[in-house]
């Protein structure tokens, strides 16, 4: 079975439908997805919502920090920052994006589950299960990178139960990376709408479920000067926008 995970959307539409695209013309992707913080920072969390639950039968999901939030009206969404400057942007996009959502969209995000658990050989098979997560298996604002030690990655394998064959996928630090801990994979999926390894184009993630598992990050041009320029339009801060030219490498003043 081959499985395309998608993250990390952040209410960029057009990055999310040259991703739809590019998966709809791969026949041998047999489902799809998603790992949670479809919006923020972006100006279409409607459009974005309504494609996810309308994309063929709909793309089943879970929540990330973001959509939890937004759906439960929290003061703000979890994110990390590194700087002051960047905390007041995510601060505005937070703000923003409670105040445009509609109801419907709002109770969708609230109702998305924290885990989802997939077993690719069907529900009669004692494995492998693949669980899909946002963050962690504790919570969905923890930020699981690339350089966690072997012993944390055992620990968040042994917090979600799972052992050797099985796969936890996740996004949220929006850097795809794939690394393999006592028998068990670890993938992080990337981002769709707002990379942050200085590659501007949206990422997905391919997972083929055989003997031996294998997993393709994908990348996908899309028409990034349309979402910056759609961001510039709107009252969110137009460092969103360079934010999605760069990569989320910001660029350094000669």
């Amino acid at each position: 079975m081959k499985i395309a995970l998608i993250s990390d959307v952040h209410a960029n539409l057009p990055a999310l439908d040259a991703v739809l695209h590019h998966i709809e013309q791969d026949s041998t992707i047999d489902a799809t997805y998603h790992l949670g913080d479809l919006v923020g920072y972006a100006p279409w969390p409607n459009e974005t919502v309504d494609r996810i639950r309308t994309w063929r039968v709909g793309i089943p999901g879970i929540a990330g920090n973001y959509d939890s939030t937004v759906g439960h009206g929290y003061k703000h969404c979890g994110c990390k920052y590194e700087d002051p400057a960047q905390e007041a942007q995510s601060h505005e996009s937070f703000a923003w994006t409670l105040a445009h959502v509609t109801p419907e969209t709002s109770a969708y995000l609230k109702a998305l589950p924290f885990r989802l658990d997939i077993r690719p050989s069907g529900g009669h098979s004692a494995a492998p299960t693949l669980a899909l997560i946002h963050g962690s298996p504790t919570l969905n604002t923890v930020y699981f990178t690339a350089d966690r030690s072997d012993a944390f990655c055992s620990q968040m394998a042994e917090r979600a139960g799972l052992r050797e064959g099985d796969t936890l996928a996740f996004g949220h630090t929006h850097v795809p990376w794939h690394r393999t801990v006592n028998g068990i994979h670890f993938i992080n999926t990337g981002s769709v709408g707002r990379p942050k390894d200085g590659d501007w184009r949206a990422g997905y993630t391919v997972v083929h479920f055989t003997a031996d598992l294998t997993v393709e990050h994908r990348r996908v041009p899309y028409n990034v000067e349309l979402a910056a320029t759609a961001i510039e339009a709107s009252d969110l801060p137009n460092a969103f926008a360079d934010f999605l030219r760069s990569g989320g490498k910001p660029r350094v003043p000669a």
